[in-house]
């Protein structure tokens, strides 16, 4: 493999995986440059870091009042490029271990608590069905995308920490899935994506005991505005809306659906043919549910 095919294959696959590793929060937050192919059996490595504060997702049925949170997520994941019939594709994998501080009143009186241990893993399966067909590496150095349509689905698997007795924990204790169809296209130095999305979830059949905490599928949209200075350094700004997922107890009352919207930046950085680095951050623009809180997370990638 030459030279420039390593820079092109580091360029097109430095975000594979970056997006996938925001730790707990990751359905909350924006994601660009999902829909980045690169050559049939490309492997990708990636650590990841996130620094999350504020009302970090607290469940609506929760009894918490003026909660607030400080949470470090710590997240390995692989990628591998494949093909899908002639279409390009990809598979990922990501587990995140998270550390955080919680505090808040609980039945008006006030406590805090502590966690470290495993968030929920998360699996993702990616196909190009338009613009990117899968290619070999000498293929994929004349590749020039302009219009990519693709697919995704994302599942969450419950193998977090989880504690029937606790009011917050780590892992939900029920899997979610989240299929998604997106569009980018590229003119020039911008590219502009659209993804929609939705998240399906199954009951918590112990939920505060023995509980069952059931849930409305969770409607996403984003939209994201890049700018390439270079080759593997851009920068994107973003927007996320979320709409429904309301919840109920037992199969009582259903509590107040969310519509929260969610903005943030992104930044990414070649540091070599086989490395990149990645930053962003993103916040609550409108909380209705567990929105009010901002993100920071790093990120660092080798290709092999």
């Amino acid at each position: 493999m030459s030279k420039n095919t390593r820079k092109l294959i580091a360029v097109a696959a430095a975000l594979a995986v970056l997006s996938l590793l925001t730790g707990p929060v990751a359905s909350q937050d924006v994601q660009p440059k999902v829909y980045t192919p690169a050559p049939v059996g490309v492997n990708l490595f990636t650590l990841g870091y996130a620094y999350s504060s504020g009302a970090v997702l607290f469940d609506k049925t929760i009894p918490i009042d003026d909660a607030t949170g400080d949470i470090h997520s710590f997240t390995a994941g692989y990628s591998r490029s494949i093909g899908v019939f002639g279409m390009a594709g990809r598979a990922d994998a990501a587990m995140p271990l998270v550390t955080g501080d919680w505090e808040g009143d609980v039945v008006r009186k006030f406590q805090t608590t502590s966690l470290t241990g495993l968030a929920d893993p998360v699996l993702r399966f990616a196909v190009f069905v338009v613009g990117a067909p899968a290619m070999t590496s000498k293929q994929f150095a004349g590749f020039r995308p302009k219009t990519i349509v693709g697919a995704t689905m994302r599942i969450s698997l419950p193998l977090g920490q989880y504690y029937s007795d606790k009011l917050i924990n780590l892992g939900s204790n029920r899997w979610s899935f989240s299929p998604q169809v997106g569009v980018s296209h590229l003119a020039g130095r911008f590219l502009i994506e659209a993804y929609a999305s939705a998240w399906f979830f199954t009951d918590n059949g112990e939920f505060l005991g023995t509980n069952t905490l059931s849930q409305d599928p969770l409607f996403t949209f984003q939209i994201h505005a890049g700018y390439r200075f270079r080759p593997g350094f851009w920068i994107a700004a973003s927007s996320r809306q979320s709409l429904g997922g309301a919840t109920m107890i037992n199969g009582g009352d259903k509590l107040a659906p969310e519509a929260n919207n969610r903005v943030g930046i992104t930044m990414a950085y070649r540091t070599g043919p086989r490395y990149a680095l990645r930053a962003s951050f993103t916040t609550g623009l409108t909380a209705t549910a567990g929105n009010d809180y901002s993100t920071f997370a790093v990120g660092g990638q080798v290709i092999f």
